[in-house]
């Protein structure tokens, strides 16, 4: 084989957009297409370098460090995302808040080839850096937060873990809760199938989880809840409302499935779950945020037919 196309080492030097973030991360989104075992063996073997000197996986990079990026041959190319904007809700130099449709993912990834993220990124091509500060279920539609600063997206993951990111659901979901408010307090545990899906159950010894539910409209047979995250567990929602006997319409995973084929017929296609507000501290501003985006139209035609 030609010496002149042989794949070889190179160095960048880290800015502010890559600061705080962590080696292994870093090197996942810059090697694209390489698998993710070779990533961590090129870096427990030492190819990897930071200012000339081995690190692990954990460390944090600085703005100014250089990297050494070892020579790696990817083998497929990945397919490009395709550019698309999401309805922007919020905006500024540090912050991009856009309203999800249901349906389609947050990121790339189990069997997925692009989400939400990658046709950003696509679309705005400029922008140095864009990344989730947190996740929405596929079917779930509603408010995402994106940072466009390694700062902000530092301080937002940490104002999550503390709780302090008020995060409101609004959910359309079988039957009438005997109370107009409650917090449904079960632990969630997270398991395989035996069909190898991911699933989410209520189980003694589990993590701790707190759902705070308020019934904002009676719909016959149905309710449309507001939904308060306390903490921010895999399918939270969706499993507790289950298991409290109210479970979300056009659930797929964990609903009354054959209400939901009857519900089809009827054309609820898709999970009445909406990430509706947030309010939150700006991460660097310290600027006080309410943000809410309107019911889907699906689910508002639902909760307004006679």
């Amino acid at each position: 084989m030609n010496d002149l196309n042989k794949p070889r080492a190179s160095w960048v030097e880290i800015g502010e957009e890559s600061a705080a973030q962590r080696i292994d991360n870093f090197l996942l989104r810059r090697l694209k297409g390489v698998p993710k075992s070779h990533v961590y063996r090129v870096l427990r073997s030492g190819q990897v370098r930071v200012n000339s000197g081995r690190v692990g996986p954990e460390y944090r990079l600085q703005a100014g460090d250089r990297v050494r990026l070892p020579p790696v041959r990817v083998s497929e190319k990945p397919k490009a995302a395709k550019p698309a904007e999401f309805p922007v809700v919020y905006e500024d130099p540090a912050l991009l808040v856009v309203d999800k449709p249901s349906g389609v993912a947050v990121h790339g990834g189990s069997g997925v080839s692009f989400g939400v993220i990658e046709s950003l990124r696509a679309a705005r091509p400029q922008a140095k850096l864009l990344e989730l500060a947190h996740r929405l279920d596929r079917d779930t539609s509603g408010l995402l937060i994106v940072a466009k600063k390694r700062a902000a997206l530092v301080e937002l993951h940490r104002m999550l873990r503390e709780g302090e990111v008020e995060k409101i659901y609004a959910a359309i979901v079988k039957g009438t809760p005997a109370r107009e408010a409650f917090d449904i307090r079960e632990p969630l545990h997270k398991h395989v199938s035996a069909s190898g899906e991911r699933r989410v159950s209520v189980a003694e010894g589990g993590r701790a989880a707190i759902t705070r539910i308020k019934v904002a409209k009676t719909l016959g047979a149905y309710s449309l809840l507001e939904v308060r995250l306390l903490t921010g567990r895999t399918h939270q929602i969706r499993v507790h409302l289950a298991h409290a006997g109210h479970p979300v319409l056009g659930d797929d995973k964990y609903g009354d499935f054959e209400l939901n084929r009857s519900l089809a017929k009827a054309g609820v296609t898709r999970l009445f779950l909406h990430a509706r507000r947030l309010a939150f501290v700006h991460p660097l501003t310290g600027e006080r945020l309410r943000l809410e985006a309107p019911l889907p139209a699906e689910m508002s035609r639902f909760v307004q037919k006679p």
